[in-house]
């Protein structure tokens, strides 16, 4: 399995998943899910989204990638951050192995995630992106290829980082 992390736009990957900052309600929002909406087709992904209804925090649910290159789209509920003593990290690391293990049961080859909870949720991104690392090397799939992809610089420097790290720690 090669886990690699890159600065670009998620909605833009030829992976056979890509990953969805959801909200719980599903309703769109901003950030990498706005982005994902109008690259996915607004109405369509919303139809979807509205007959599945909602997704608990730490849950994932599954829709088609509609106009994406991607077959699928997983949405995946992070935490909102409070102060990290919330189960905020378990209920983060919940979605990296949720999103892996619905990834297994559709036979995708390759994903593609965000920083989950990074944006308006308030996860701070070095904690975040230890979890969402740990997560990925410890969780059985058979999976091909884990991509990270980082919108910003700072956050894509960070992950290559980490990730350099870490395999080269095992």
């Amino acid at each position: 399995m090669k886990i690699e992390a890159l600065q670009g736009d998620i909605t833009e990957q030829d992976t056979d998943i890509i990953v969805n900052a959801a909200n719980s309600r599903l309703a769109g929002g901003g950030g990498v899910d706005g982005a994902i909406h109008k690259a996915a087709g607004y109405k369509e992904l919303q139809e979807a989204l509205r007959r599945i209804g909602h997704c608990p925090t730490g849950q994932v649910c599954v829709t088609p990638g509609f106009k994406l290159k991607a077959k699928w789209i997983i949405h995946a509920v992070g935490p909102i951050y409070k102060d990290g003593k919330h189960n905020e990290p378990e209920l983060l690391a919940s979605c990296y192995e949720n999103s892996l293990k619905l990834a297994d049961d559709l036979g995708a080859k390759s994903i593609a995630f965000p920083a989950i909870s990074c944006g308006v949720y308030g996860y701070p991104i070095k904690e975040a992106c230890q979890i969402a690392l740990k997560t990925v090397t410890n969780t059985p799939t058979k999976l091909e290829l884990i991509r990270f992809v980082l919108f910003d610089s700072q956050s894509y420097t960070l992950y290559q980082k980490k990730l350099m790290e870490l395999l080269t720690n095992n």
